[in-house]
């Protein structure tokens, strides 16, 4: 088990323990939210987040790392977890993420998810390195926590079912870049698309790849 620097310094084990999730979850009044993104690294579209308040007596079986689930199994994750949890997503366009940068952007799309919930949580626990600034409850960072802690594990399912349903959306307003199939993602066939056609205003002029197709 490993502890992550925080002002709780919460202890998560290297899977799911739901036992001490909701230990932990009980002494924060069970308003514990988990937070996680999707989209940072395509060259097209939004970065989606969500935060996930759980009912830890009302689980969705099977919450895990979306990137370890089928398409099948998060789109029914998805239902679940909107049917027993508190919910909220947040999205930063590519424009936002040009203005800003993609760091700053998806952790400006964090704080709005987490600032939407229905009730405010008391604790927030976020994937990766960083925790969004400007939050008016105490967070804390967990690497790799959408594999680790309950919470992280559902956001990162919403934030990605959410986000691959906008990019098939997205293939219909701006056919002939395959999002549907690659969700933007730097692909050969995406690549391809984009030296042919040029970006669309859905792509982020600020990634490389885009910036040296529109010069060309």
């Amino acid at each position: 088990m490993s502890k992550l620097p925080g002002l709780f310094d919460l202890p998560f084990p290297d899977s799911p323990d739901e036992a001490l999730e909701k230990s932990h979850a009980a002494g924060f009044n069970f308003r514990l939210a988990g937070v996680d993104e999707a989209g940072r690294g395509p060259w097209a579209g939004p970065v989606a987040t969500a935060a996930v308040i759980l009912d830890y007596d009302n689980l969705p079986a099977g919450l895990n790392d979306s990137k370890k689930l089928s398409e099948a199994r998060r789109e029914q994750l998805f239902d679940e977890i909107c049917a027993s949890a508190h919910v909220c997503a947040a999205t930063a366009s590519p424009a936002l993420i040009d203005r800003l940068n993609i760091r700053a952007a998806t952790l400006s799309a964090m704080r709005r998810a987490v600032n939407g919930l229905a009730i405010t949580p008391e604790m927030v626990l976020v994937d990766g390195r960083d925790v969004p600034p400007g939050l008016s409850m105490p967070g804390q960072n967990l690497i790799k926590g959408d594999g680790r802690c309950l919470a992280i594990a559902a956001a990162s399912i919403v934030a990605k079912v959410l986000r691959d349903r906008m990019m098939v959306r997205l293939d219909a307003l701006a056919p002939g870049y395959g999002f549907a199939a690659h969700k933007g993602y730097g692909v050969p066939a995406h690549q391809e698309a984009l030296l042919k056609l040029g970006p669309s205003p859905h792509h982020r002029l600020s990634f490389k790849p885009v910036r040296e197709a529109a010069a060309k």
